[in-house]
Protein backbone atom coordinates (compact mmCIF):
# COMPACT_ATOMS: atom_id res chain seq x y z
CA UNK A 1 0.00 0.00 0.00
CA UNK A 2 1.51 3.25 -1.08
CA UNK A 3 1.38 6.98 -0.40
CA UNK A 4 2.75 9.88 -2.36
CA UNK A 5 5.63 11.36 -0.41
CA UNK A 6 7.25 14.74 -0.70
CA UNK A 7 10.66 15.10 -2.34
CA UNK A 8 13.06 16.55 0.20
CA UNK A 9 15.53 19.14 -1.04
CA UNK A 10 19.13 18.28 -0.24
CA UNK A 11 18.41 14.59 0.40
CA UNK A 12 19.13 11.70 -1.97
CA UNK A 13 16.35 11.01 -4.47
CA UNK A 14 15.50 7.71 -2.76
CA UNK A 15 15.00 9.42 0.60
CA UNK A 16 18.02 7.75 2.20
CA UNK A 17 20.85 9.55 4.00
CA UNK A 18 21.00 11.64 7.17
CA UNK A 19 20.13 15.28 7.72
CA UNK A 20 21.22 17.42 10.64
CA UNK A 21 18.77 18.68 13.25
CA UNK A 22 17.82 21.96 11.63
CA UNK A 23 17.75 20.49 8.12
CA UNK A 24 15.12 18.01 9.32
CA UNK A 25 12.83 20.84 10.36
CA UNK A 26 13.46 22.73 7.12
CA UNK A 27 12.71 19.61 5.09
CA UNK A 28 9.46 19.05 6.98
CA UNK A 29 8.04 22.54 6.59
CA UNK A 30 6.92 24.32 3.46
CA UNK A 31 9.81 26.33 1.91
CA UNK A 32 10.32 29.62 3.71
CA UNK A 33 7.70 28.92 6.39
CA UNK A 34 9.94 27.74 9.25
CA UNK A 35 10.35 30.20 12.13
CA UNK A 36 12.81 29.17 14.82
CA UNK A 37 11.94 29.12 18.53
CA UNK A 38 14.73 29.22 21.13
CA UNK A 39 17.21 28.26 18.43
CA UNK A 40 19.37 31.28 17.79
CA UNK A 41 22.45 29.27 16.79
CA UNK A 42 22.61 27.35 13.48
CA UNK A 43 23.04 23.71 14.51
CA UNK A 44 24.89 22.93 11.27
CA UNK A 45 27.83 25.15 12.14
CA UNK A 46 27.94 25.22 15.94
CA UNK A 47 28.41 22.34 18.37
CA UNK A 48 28.16 24.31 21.55
CA UNK A 49 25.04 24.50 23.67
CA UNK A 50 22.20 26.45 22.11
CA UNK A 51 19.42 28.39 23.84
CA UNK A 52 17.42 25.16 23.68
CA UNK A 53 20.43 23.22 25.00
CA UNK A 54 20.77 20.58 22.32
CA UNK A 55 17.39 20.92 20.66
CA UNK A 56 16.30 22.94 17.62
CA UNK A 57 12.67 24.03 17.66
CA UNK A 58 10.38 25.94 15.38
CA UNK A 59 6.99 26.43 13.79
CA UNK A 60 5.97 26.44 10.16
CA UNK A 61 3.44 24.98 7.78
CA UNK A 62 3.09 21.65 5.99
CA UNK A 63 0.91 21.85 2.87
CA UNK A 64 -0.24 25.22 4.20
CA UNK A 65 -1.33 23.89 7.59
CA UNK A 66 0.38 25.08 10.82
CA UNK A 67 2.77 22.66 12.51
CA UNK A 68 5.18 22.87 15.47
CA UNK A 69 8.35 20.82 15.45
CA UNK A 70 11.64 20.18 17.23
CA UNK A 71 14.74 18.10 16.60
CA UNK A 72 17.24 16.90 19.17
CA UNK A 73 20.85 17.48 18.14
CA UNK A 74 22.88 14.37 18.92
CA UNK A 75 26.12 16.29 18.36
CA UNK A 76 25.66 18.06 21.69
CA UNK A 77 25.94 15.67 24.66
CA UNK A 78 24.57 12.83 22.52
CA UNK A 79 21.20 14.55 22.37
CA UNK A 80 20.72 13.76 26.06
CA UNK A 81 18.01 15.69 27.81
CA UNK A 82 18.66 18.24 30.51
CA UNK A 83 16.39 20.72 32.25
CA UNK A 84 16.90 23.48 29.64
CA UNK A 85 16.14 21.16 26.71
CA UNK A 86 13.05 19.82 28.50
CA UNK A 87 11.86 23.37 29.11
CA UNK A 88 12.21 24.18 25.40
CA UNK A 89 10.31 21.05 24.33
CA UNK A 90 7.51 21.69 26.82
CA UNK A 91 7.30 25.29 25.61
CA UNK A 92 6.88 24.15 22.00
CA UNK A 93 4.20 21.64 23.02
CA UNK A 94 2.22 24.29 24.87
CA UNK A 95 2.43 26.62 21.90
CA UNK A 96 1.13 23.82 19.68
CA UNK A 97 -1.75 23.26 22.10
CA UNK A 98 -2.63 26.96 22.06
CA UNK A 99 -2.55 26.99 18.26
CA UNK A 100 -4.35 23.62 18.00
CA UNK A 101 -1.57 22.47 15.65
CA UNK A 102 0.23 19.13 15.21
CA UNK A 103 3.66 18.38 16.65
CA UNK A 104 6.45 16.55 14.83
CA UNK A 105 9.45 15.52 16.96
CA UNK A 106 12.76 14.32 15.51
CA UNK A 107 14.14 12.20 18.33
CA UNK A 108 17.78 11.21 18.84
CA UNK A 109 18.67 11.12 22.50
CA UNK A 110 20.85 9.17 24.91
CA UNK A 111 18.24 9.71 27.61
CA UNK A 112 18.45 11.81 30.76
CA UNK A 113 21.65 13.83 31.21
CA UNK A 114 23.52 12.12 34.04
CA UNK A 115 25.41 15.20 35.23
CA UNK A 116 22.09 17.01 35.88
CA UNK A 117 20.76 14.20 38.03
CA UNK A 118 17.14 14.36 39.12
CA UNK A 119 16.53 17.62 37.25
CA UNK A 120 16.89 15.74 33.95
CA UNK A 121 14.49 13.05 35.15
CA UNK A 122 12.01 15.73 36.19
CA UNK A 123 12.33 17.21 32.71
CA UNK A 124 11.23 13.93 31.16
CA UNK A 125 8.32 13.79 33.57
CA UNK A 126 7.17 17.22 32.41
CA UNK A 127 7.40 16.17 28.75
CA UNK A 128 5.48 12.95 29.35
CA UNK A 129 2.73 14.79 31.20
CA UNK A 130 2.46 17.35 28.41
CA UNK A 131 2.22 14.59 25.80
CA UNK A 132 -0.57 12.87 27.71
CA UNK A 133 -2.42 16.18 28.11
CA UNK A 134 -2.27 16.69 24.33
CA UNK A 135 -3.08 13.08 23.47
CA UNK A 136 -6.08 12.87 21.18
CA UNK A 137 -6.27 16.66 20.77
CA UNK A 138 -3.36 17.49 18.50
CA UNK A 139 -1.55 14.87 16.39
CA UNK A 140 1.88 13.90 17.72
CA UNK A 141 4.37 12.27 15.37
CA UNK A 142 7.79 11.07 16.51
CA UNK A 143 10.52 10.46 13.92
CA UNK A 144 13.37 8.49 15.50
CA UNK A 145 16.60 9.31 13.68
CA UNK A 146 19.24 7.67 15.87
CA UNK A 147 19.80 5.84 19.13
CA UNK A 148 17.17 6.81 21.71
CA UNK A 149 17.27 5.28 25.16
CA UNK A 150 15.37 5.52 28.43
CA UNK A 151 13.10 8.55 28.37
CA UNK A 152 14.13 9.06 24.77
CA UNK A 153 12.25 5.83 24.01
CA UNK A 154 9.18 6.52 26.14
CA UNK A 155 8.51 9.90 24.55
CA UNK A 156 7.98 8.41 21.06
CA UNK A 157 5.83 5.65 22.59
CA UNK A 158 3.47 8.34 23.94
CA UNK A 159 3.08 9.80 20.45
CA UNK A 160 0.31 8.90 18.04
CA UNK A 161 2.74 7.61 15.41
CA UNK A 162 6.36 6.50 15.45
CA UNK A 163 8.54 6.56 12.32
CA UNK A 164 12.03 5.00 12.46
CA UNK A 165 14.98 5.34 10.11
CA UNK A 166 17.41 2.46 9.38
CA UNK A 167 20.06 3.91 11.72
CA UNK A 168 17.69 4.38 14.65
CA UNK A 169 17.16 2.30 17.78
CA UNK A 170 14.68 2.49 20.63
CA UNK A 171 15.36 0.75 23.93
CA UNK A 172 14.99 1.42 27.63
CA UNK A 173 18.43 0.06 28.51
CA UNK A 174 21.34 -0.19 26.07
CA UNK A 175 23.43 -3.20 25.08
CA UNK A 176 26.04 -2.49 27.77
CA UNK A 177 23.53 -2.63 30.59
CA UNK A 178 21.86 -5.72 29.12
CA UNK A 179 25.24 -7.43 28.91
CA UNK A 180 26.15 -6.51 32.47
CA UNK A 181 22.82 -7.30 34.12
CA UNK A 182 21.42 -10.10 31.99
CA UNK A 183 24.58 -11.60 30.52
CA UNK A 184 23.16 -11.23 26.98
CA UNK A 185 25.53 -10.15 24.23
CA UNK A 186 23.39 -8.13 21.81
CA UNK A 187 23.91 -5.24 19.39
CA UNK A 188 21.91 -2.02 19.51
CA UNK A 189 20.13 -2.95 16.28
CA UNK A 190 19.25 -6.41 17.59
CA UNK A 191 17.99 -4.89 20.82
CA UNK A 192 15.83 -2.07 19.48
CA UNK A 193 16.33 -1.47 15.78
CA UNK A 194 13.43 -0.83 13.39
CA UNK A 195 13.19 -4.50 12.47
CA UNK A 196 12.48 -5.31 16.13
CA UNK A 197 10.23 -2.39 16.98
CA UNK A 198 8.14 -2.57 13.79
CA UNK A 199 7.22 -6.19 14.54
CA UNK A 200 6.07 -5.58 18.09
CA UNK A 201 3.92 -2.52 17.43
CA UNK A 202 6.18 0.19 18.89
CA UNK A 203 7.11 1.53 15.44
CA UNK A 204 4.35 2.25 12.92
CA UNK A 205 6.39 3.10 9.81
CA UNK A 206 9.98 2.32 8.76
CA UNK A 207 11.67 4.84 6.47
CA UNK A 208 14.58 4.41 4.09
CA UNK A 209 16.35 7.44 5.54
CA UNK A 210 15.78 10.91 6.95
CA UNK A 211 14.29 12.31 3.74
CA UNK A 212 11.85 9.44 3.41
CA UNK A 213 10.96 9.76 7.11
CA UNK A 214 10.09 13.42 6.55
CA UNK A 215 7.88 12.39 3.65
CA UNK A 216 6.08 9.83 5.82
CA UNK A 217 5.48 12.45 8.51
CA UNK A 218 4.06 14.81 5.88
CA UNK A 219 1.81 12.04 4.56
CA UNK A 220 0.49 11.33 8.06
CA UNK A 221 -0.23 15.02 8.65
CA UNK A 222 -2.24 15.04 5.43
CA UNK A 223 -4.72 12.59 6.96
CA UNK A 224 -4.95 14.04 10.46
CA UNK A 225 -6.56 17.08 12.01
CA UNK A 226 -6.48 18.21 15.66
CA UNK A 227 -9.45 18.36 18.03
CA UNK A 228 -11.62 20.33 18.49
CA UNK A 229 -12.39 21.69 15.04
CA UNK A 230 -13.53 20.51 11.67
CA UNK A 231 -12.76 17.24 10.00
CA UNK A 232 -9.46 16.84 8.12
CA UNK A 233 -9.31 18.86 4.95
CA UNK A 234 -10.63 17.04 1.89
CA UNK A 235 -8.45 16.65 -1.15
CA UNK A 236 -9.52 16.47 -4.76
CA UNK A 237 -11.37 13.25 -5.52
CA UNK A 238 -9.58 10.69 -7.68
CA UNK A 239 -11.67 7.98 -9.29
CA UNK A 240 -10.67 4.34 -9.36
CA UNK A 241 -11.89 1.71 -11.80
CA UNK A 242 -10.75 -1.30 -9.76
CA UNK A 243 -13.27 -4.02 -8.90
CA UNK A 244 -12.90 -4.75 -5.16
CA UNK A 245 -14.05 -8.35 -5.64
CA UNK A 246 -11.44 -9.11 -8.31
CA UNK A 247 -8.92 -10.18 -5.66
CA UNK A 248 -11.41 -12.10 -3.47
CA UNK A 249 -11.85 -15.83 -4.27
CA UNK A 250 -15.41 -17.14 -4.04
CA UNK A 251 -14.07 -20.19 -2.21
CA UNK A 252 -14.07 -19.17 1.44
CA UNK A 253 -11.08 -21.39 2.17
CA UNK A 254 -8.78 -19.63 -0.29
CA UNK A 255 -6.64 -16.74 0.93
CA UNK A 256 -6.11 -13.34 -0.66
CA UNK A 257 -4.62 -9.95 0.16
CA UNK A 258 -7.33 -7.65 1.53
CA UNK A 259 -5.15 -4.65 0.74
CA UNK A 260 -6.28 -5.05 -2.85
CA UNK A 261 -9.87 -4.42 -1.72
CA UNK A 262 -8.81 -1.32 0.23
CA UNK A 263 -6.95 0.08 -2.78
CA UNK A 264 -10.03 -0.49 -4.95
CA UNK A 265 -12.12 1.60 -2.54
CA UNK A 266 -9.64 4.44 -1.91
CA UNK A 267 -9.33 7.43 -4.21
CA UNK A 268 -6.82 6.59 -6.91
CA UNK A 269 -5.89 3.41 -5.03
CA UNK A 270 -3.73 5.61 -2.79
CA UNK A 271 -3.31 4.49 0.83
CA UNK A 272 -0.88 4.60 3.74
CA UNK A 273 -0.74 1.37 5.75
CA UNK A 274 0.02 1.73 9.45
CA UNK A 275 2.11 -0.88 11.30
CA UNK A 276 2.23 -3.30 8.34
CA UNK A 277 4.80 -5.60 10.02
CA UNK A 278 2.90 -6.06 13.27
CA UNK A 279 -0.18 -8.28 13.67
CA UNK A 280 -0.36 -8.92 9.93
CA UNK A 281 -3.74 -10.65 10.25
CA UNK A 282 -5.24 -7.17 10.72
CA UNK A 283 -4.70 -4.31 8.25
CA UNK A 284 -4.99 -0.69 9.37
CA UNK A 285 -4.56 2.07 6.80
CA UNK A 286 -5.41 5.63 5.88
CA UNK A 287 -6.99 6.51 2.57
CA UNK A 288 -9.51 8.89 1.03
CA UNK A 289 -12.97 8.40 -0.36
CA UNK A 290 -14.36 11.30 -2.38
CA UNK A 291 -11.41 13.33 -1.14
CA UNK A 292 -12.23 12.77 2.53
CA UNK A 293 -9.66 11.04 4.76
CA UNK A 294 -10.88 7.78 6.31
CA UNK A 295 -9.40 4.96 8.34
CA UNK A 296 -9.61 1.39 7.03
CA UNK A 297 -9.66 -1.60 9.39
CA UNK A 298 -9.69 -5.02 7.72
CA UNK A 299 -9.17 -8.68 8.50
CA UNK A 300 -6.29 -10.11 6.46
CA UNK A 301 -7.01 -13.68 5.22
CA UNK A 302 -3.37 -14.06 4.13
CA UNK A 303 -2.42 -14.52 7.79
CA UNK A 304 -4.22 -16.92 10.16
CA UNK A 305 -7.07 -16.97 7.65
CA UNK A 306 -8.16 -13.56 8.96
CA UNK A 307 -8.68 -14.85 12.50
CA UNK A 308 -8.32 -12.21 15.21
CA UNK A 309 -5.69 -12.68 17.91
CA UNK A 310 -4.50 -10.58 20.85
CA UNK A 311 -2.00 -8.53 18.81
CA UNK A 312 -4.53 -7.84 16.04
CA UNK A 313 -7.03 -6.68 18.67
CA UNK A 314 -4.52 -4.24 20.17
CA UNK A 315 -3.46 -2.94 16.78
CA UNK A 316 -7.01 -2.32 15.58
CA UNK A 317 -8.18 -0.86 18.91
CA UNK A 318 -5.47 1.77 18.98
CA UNK A 319 -6.05 2.68 15.34
CA UNK A 320 -9.80 3.00 15.90
CA UNK A 321 -9.28 5.30 18.88
CA UNK A 322 -6.78 7.40 16.93
CA UNK A 323 -9.21 7.82 14.04
CA UNK A 324 -11.97 8.69 16.50
CA UNK A 325 -9.77 11.29 18.20
CA UNK A 326 -9.08 13.12 14.95
CA UNK A 327 -12.45 12.81 13.28
CA UNK A 328 -11.72 10.20 10.62
CA UNK A 329 -14.67 8.01 9.62
CA UNK A 330 -14.01 4.28 9.80
CA UNK A 331 -14.47 1.76 6.99
CA UNK A 332 -14.35 -1.80 8.35
CA UNK A 333 -13.88 -4.73 5.95
CA UNK A 334 -14.82 -8.07 7.49
CA UNK A 335 -13.68 -11.54 6.49
CA UNK A 336 -12.97 -13.52 9.63
CA UNK A 337 -13.73 -16.95 11.07
CA UNK A 338 -13.61 -15.40 14.54
CA UNK A 339 -10.96 -15.30 17.24
CA UNK A 340 -7.86 -17.47 17.01
CA UNK A 341 -8.25 -20.41 19.44
CA UNK A 342 -5.62 -22.13 21.57
CA UNK A 343 -3.81 -22.12 24.88
CA UNK A 344 -1.24 -19.58 23.68
CA UNK A 345 -3.89 -17.00 22.86
CA UNK A 346 -5.70 -17.52 26.15
CA UNK A 347 -2.40 -17.20 28.01
CA UNK A 348 -1.71 -13.97 26.09
CA UNK A 349 -4.98 -12.51 27.37
CA UNK A 350 -6.94 -12.54 24.11
CA UNK A 351 -10.12 -11.89 26.10
CA UNK A 352 -8.69 -8.71 27.58
CA UNK A 353 -7.24 -7.49 24.29
CA UNK A 354 -10.36 -8.40 22.33
CA UNK A 355 -12.37 -6.38 24.83
CA UNK A 356 -10.22 -3.35 23.98
CA UNK A 357 -11.37 -3.54 20.37
CA UNK A 358 -14.99 -3.92 21.44
CA UNK A 359 -14.56 -0.88 23.67
CA UNK A 360 -12.85 1.17 20.94
CA UNK A 361 -15.65 0.61 18.42
CA UNK A 362 -18.39 1.09 21.00
CA UNK A 363 -17.08 4.43 22.24
CA UNK A 364 -16.29 5.83 18.78
CA UNK A 365 -18.41 8.80 17.77
CA UNK A 366 -17.15 9.16 14.20
CA UNK A 367 -19.20 7.62 11.35
CA UNK A 368 -18.56 3.86 11.09
CA UNK A 369 -19.32 1.72 8.06
CA UNK A 370 -18.91 -2.05 7.80
CA UNK A 371 -18.71 -4.24 4.70
CA UNK A 372 -18.83 -8.04 5.12
CA UNK A 373 -16.84 -9.48 2.24
CA UNK A 374 -17.05 -13.26 2.71
CA UNK A 375 -17.66 -14.38 6.28
CA UNK A 376 -18.20 -13.03 9.76
CA UNK A 377 -18.52 -15.68 12.46
CA UNK A 378 -18.98 -15.60 16.22
CA UNK A 379 -17.11 -13.07 18.30
CA UNK A 380 -15.34 -11.86 15.18
CA UNK A 381 -18.67 -10.73 13.71
CA UNK A 382 -19.54 -8.80 16.85
CA UNK A 383 -16.11 -7.25 17.33
CA UNK A 384 -15.62 -5.98 13.79
CA UNK A 385 -18.00 -3.04 14.12
CA UNK A 386 -21.31 -4.90 14.03
CA UNK A 387 -24.75 -3.27 14.24
CA UNK A 388 -24.84 -4.23 17.89
CA UNK A 389 -21.75 -2.09 18.57
CA UNK A 390 -23.36 0.90 16.88
CA UNK A 391 -22.20 0.73 13.26
CA UNK A 392 -23.93 3.42 11.21
CA UNK A 393 -24.19 1.25 8.10
CA UNK A 394 -23.59 -2.47 7.55
CA UNK A 395 -23.30 -3.73 3.99
CA UNK A 396 -22.62 -7.26 2.78
CA UNK A 397 -21.63 -8.82 -0.53
CA UNK A 398 -24.09 -11.43 -1.88
CA UNK A 399 -21.94 -14.46 -1.06
CA UNK A 400 -21.16 -13.39 2.51
CA UNK A 401 -22.01 -15.69 5.41
CA UNK A 402 -22.81 -14.36 8.87
CA UNK A 403 -23.48 -16.48 11.93
CA UNK A 404 -22.26 -18.02 15.15
CA UNK A 405 -20.10 -20.63 13.37
CA UNK A 406 -19.66 -21.98 9.86
CA UNK A 407 -22.23 -24.39 8.47
CA UNK A 408 -20.06 -27.50 8.65
CA UNK A 409 -19.11 -26.85 12.26
CA UNK A 410 -22.72 -26.05 13.16
CA UNK A 411 -24.17 -29.31 11.85
CA UNK A 412 -21.29 -31.22 13.40
CA UNK A 413 -22.64 -30.03 16.74
CA UNK A 414 -26.39 -29.89 16.10
CA UNK A 415 -26.79 -33.07 14.03
CA UNK A 416 -24.00 -35.21 15.39
CA UNK A 417 -26.17 -38.29 15.97
CA UNK A 418 -28.06 -37.94 12.70
CA UNK A 419 -24.82 -37.78 10.74
CA UNK A 420 -23.35 -40.78 12.58
CA UNK A 421 -26.45 -42.87 11.81
CA UNK A 422 -26.49 -42.05 8.08
CA UNK A 423 -25.41 -44.61 5.46
CA UNK A 424 -22.98 -42.04 4.06
CA UNK A 425 -22.04 -39.72 6.97
CA UNK A 426 -19.85 -37.46 4.81
CA UNK A 427 -22.58 -36.90 2.21
CA UNK A 428 -25.20 -36.37 4.91
CA UNK A 429 -23.03 -33.82 6.67
CA UNK A 430 -22.50 -31.93 3.41
CA UNK A 431 -26.25 -31.94 2.71
CA UNK A 432 -27.13 -30.73 6.19
CA UNK A 433 -24.41 -28.07 6.07
CA UNK A 434 -25.72 -26.71 2.77
CA UNK A 435 -29.25 -26.58 4.17
CA UNK A 436 -28.09 -24.89 7.40
CA UNK A 437 -26.11 -22.33 5.45
CA UNK A 438 -29.10 -21.39 3.30
CA UNK A 439 -31.42 -21.07 6.29
CA UNK A 440 -29.12 -19.31 8.75
CA UNK A 441 -25.92 -17.87 7.29
CA UNK A 442 -26.61 -15.99 4.07
CA UNK A 443 -26.34 -12.23 3.75
CA UNK A 444 -29.98 -12.17 2.66
CA UNK A 445 -31.04 -13.83 5.92
CA UNK A 446 -28.99 -11.30 7.93
CA UNK A 447 -30.55 -8.44 5.95
CA UNK A 448 -34.03 -9.84 6.51
CA UNK A 449 -33.37 -9.84 10.24
CA UNK A 450 -32.06 -6.27 10.21
CA UNK A 451 -28.45 -7.12 11.07
CA UNK A 452 -27.31 -6.06 7.59
CA UNK A 453 -28.69 -2.87 6.05
CA UNK A 454 -28.20 -3.85 2.44
CA UNK A 455 -26.79 -6.63 0.30
CA UNK A 456 -24.86 -5.01 -2.54
CA UNK A 457 -22.83 -6.04 -5.55
CA UNK A 458 -19.09 -5.61 -4.87
CA UNK A 459 -18.86 -3.00 -7.64
CA UNK A 460 -21.35 -0.84 -5.73
CA UNK A 461 -19.22 -0.73 -2.57
CA UNK A 462 -17.31 2.46 -3.30
CA UNK A 463 -20.39 4.37 -4.46
CA UNK A 464 -22.34 3.30 -1.37
CA UNK A 465 -19.50 4.42 0.90
CA UNK A 466 -19.32 7.74 -0.93
CA UNK A 467 -23.05 8.18 -0.35
CA UNK A 468 -22.71 7.25 3.32
CA UNK A 469 -19.93 9.78 3.85
CA UNK A 470 -22.01 12.54 2.25
CA UNK A 471 -25.11 11.78 4.30
CA UNK A 472 -24.50 9.79 7.48
CA UNK A 473 -20.98 11.17 7.79
CA UNK A 474 -21.81 14.73 6.79
CA UNK A 475 -21.61 16.12 10.32
CA UNK A 476 -18.68 15.88 12.69
CA UNK A 477 -20.16 14.19 15.77
CA UNK A 478 -17.07 14.24 17.92
CA UNK A 479 -17.84 15.22 21.45
CA UNK A 480 -16.39 12.56 23.72
CA UNK A 481 -13.57 14.15 25.72
CA UNK A 482 -11.57 10.98 26.20
CA UNK A 483 -8.56 11.60 24.00
CA UNK A 484 -6.39 8.92 22.45
CA UNK A 485 -4.98 7.04 25.42
CA UNK A 486 -2.53 4.46 24.03
CA UNK A 487 -3.73 0.91 24.58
Amino acid sequence: MTARLAVVDGAPADGSGRLDARARLEALCDPGSLEMIRSAVDSRSERRSQPGDGVVAGAGTVAGQPVFCFAQDARFAGGSLGAAQADSIVRVMRMAAAANAPIVAFVESGGARIDEGIAALAGYGQIFREQVQLSGWVPQIAVVCGASAGGGAYSPALSDFVVMTPESQLFLTGPGVVREVMGEDVTAAELGGPDVQSRNGVCHLVAEGDGHAVGLAQALLGYLAPRPGGAPAAAGRQETTLDPSSVVPTNGRKVYDVRGVIEALADGGETLEIAPRWARNMVTAFGRIDGRPVGFVANQPRHFGGAIDSDASQKAARFVRTCNSFGLPLVVLVDTPGFLPGTRQEANGVIRHGAKLLYAFSEATVPRFTVVLRKAYGGGYITMNSHGLGADLVLAWPGAQIGVVGADQAVGILARREIAAAEDPQAERARLAADYGERHLTAAVAAGSGFVDEVIAPTQTRSRLRWALKTIGANDRRGVDRGNVPL
